[in-house]
């Protein structure tokens, strides 16, 4: 006795078709997965072995040759888009560079990891798959609040586990409480369901709702015994947020029939694949739900963390689609997966050292140049993946080129209801958000947000760039070669200094000019947009 029992209408086709067809079993049920184990966990270079071991075995199997290694240039602008979220300073690539000591890749892993930006970075990515930043924006919702609870968590390498706990069973305001926004973003039970199995668990356990899934096999009384643990959770609002009393997240002493939809049924709430914990119905049930999602023995939640964070660098999951463990798509290394899932746990779900042992393997810091002999089949990571920079990244790293579009503007987004204005950081991204379920590898922009790039409000910044980098007596050569190492992360190749020098000089007594051409082309290049 949870839910008022409201039976969603389903078309006679539907039952028809669903009558004929038989579930498909699962690709990943908890026998499936080897439990944990108390062995300690490994260190970085022995995770990196484990990595580069599953990895090249697959390769040598389909007799493929992998990309050489990525120079050190390649590697310093990647590493630091990957876990910085943005491009190098110029005088970092100086130095890193003409560094000579052997371990100088591990260093900067480390010092990376060790940044402010890192966790300003990780909140970028969770903040939109755990409540979307457009979605917050138009229900009048900041973004800081959680954006900030997020950072703090990544950078002080909060365990998973507990920071997970925290934002399930999380109360109070947005202001006393980032994490709060969660559900002020999906305010309803089958909403926040929806998130949870499917950001936390990678699991799709949405198409359930209606009905049983003629597919994976998901029961519909297994999609709402999870929801029902969301089940008293309100805010204070009616069914839309509106102005008034600060919305205040609680888990009230009763069942919220105002937040079910009509496709909710009575059930109690119950693990999914798993018990009906004994609850008391005058206390708190996500404390429950909390305690059994983050279990090292629960089979998905350290596998989803894993499959993720691989994702993220690495442009695809071991298993893809990313959030959906439990469908048809097997893992391109199944023994790399649970090991790499046995070591998160065993590190005591340490984020950080889960970045730290992938960033230190030759298969992340292999260059997206295919070998000249390359043939055969493709196979999964023998060429590093050339992706698209997020909207955050690309502001972010046109910030530190040119300075800031809008200063003033720059927080992520206060919810003013008309949104974050155009030349503010949150106004950026929301104009290049690639849409939900975009291809990490696939570039998104079209039309509108070329010619944004090309006349927004930092072409006027160009100038004032080129007065900072080109010093006037100075040859041109050494001029363009700190402008490639400002945008690009790199010296110029000889034909690049050879055509450039011939603008230059075709430019006569007009010199500002022609190179604050350069650093525009630059700037509107497929290597600026790219992480390669």
């Amino acid at each position: 006795m949870v839910f008022s029992t409201k039976t969603a209408g389903v078309s006679s086709a539907w039952l028809f078709m669903a009558g004929m067809m038989a579930a498909c079993p699962r690709a990943a049920r908890a026998g499936d997965v080897p439990r944990p184990d108390a062995s300690p966990p490994l260190d970085a270079a022995a995770v990196a072995r484990l990595i580069d071991t599953a990895v090249d075995e697959k390769m040598a199997a389909a007799k493929v040759s992998p990309a050489p290694p990525a120079d050190d240039a390649e590697f310093l602008r990647r590493a630091y888009l990957d876990i910085s979220g943005v491009i190098p300073p110029a005088d970092r690539v100086v130095a890193f560079l003409a560094d000579a000591r052997p371990d100088k890749r591990a260093r900067l892993i480390d010092e990376l990891l060790a940044g402010p930006n890192y966790g300003r970075h990780m909140a970028d990515i969770w903040l939109d798959l755990l409540v979307g930043q457009r979605d917050l924006l138009a229900k009048n919702l900041s973004l800081e609040p959680m954006a900030d609870w997020l950072a703090s968590g990544f950078n002080a390498n909060t365990p998973w586990d507990r920071q997970v706990t925290e934002l399930l069973t999380a109360t109070g305001t947005q202001e006393q409480k980032g994490a709060t926004t969660f559900f002020l973003a999906h305010r309803s039970p089958d909403r926040l369901n929806d998130t949870v199995c499917r950001v936390l668990l990678g699991i799709q356990l949405q198409c359930a709702q209606c009905h049983n899934h003629p597919y994976t096999g998901w029961k519909r009384t297994e999609y709402w015994g999870m929801a029902a643990f969301f089940a008293k959770v309100d805010d204070g609002g009616g069914k839309k947020l509106a102005k008034g009393p600060t919305p205040n997240v609680v888990e009230a002493g009763a069942v919220q029939k105002k937040r079910l939809p009509d496709s909710a049924i009575e059930t109690s709430p119950k693990f999914l694949e798993g018990e009906a914990p004994r609850l008391n119905a005058r206390e708190p049930y996500r404390p429950a739900l909390a305690k059994w999602l983050t279990s090292a023995e629960n089979p998905y939640f350290a596998r989803a963390m894993v499959n993720r964070v691989w994702a993220q660098f690495f442009g695809r999951g071991l298993v893809n689609p990313v959030d959906d463990l439990a469908g048809n798509s097997p893992p391109s290394h199944p023994e790399l997966f649970d090991a790499l899932t046995g070591q998160f746990v065993r590190s005591g779900f340490d984020v950080k050292d889960l970045v730290r042992g992938i960033c230190n393997s030759r298969a992340y810091q292999r260059s997206s140049t295919p070998p000249e002999t390359a043939t055969g089949p493709a196979v999964p990571y023998a060429v590093m993946t050339v992706r698209p920079l997020t909207p955050e990244q690309l502001y972010d790293s046109l910030a530190t080129i040119l300075g800031s579009s809008n200063p003033k503007a720059d927080a992520r987004g206060k919810g003013k209801g008309k949104g974050p204005p155009a030349n503010s950081r949150a106004g950026f991204a929301d104009f290049f958000h690639p849409g939900d379920g975009a291809d990490p590898t696939e570039y998104p922009a079209g039309i509108p947000q070329v010619l944004r790039l090309m006349n927004s409000d930092w072409t006027a910044k160009t100038a004032a760039f080129v007065g900072r980098t080109v010093q006037a007596g100075q040859p041109a050569t050494r001029n363009l070669e700190q402008v490639f190492l400002a945008i690009l992360s790199r010296r110029p190749t000889e034909a690049e200094s050879r055509r450039l020098e011939g603008h230059l000089r075709a430019a006569g007594r007009n010199p500002a000019k022609a190179y604050g051409d350069v650093v525009w082309a630059l700037l509107n290049t497929s290597e600026f947009a790219l992480n390669h």
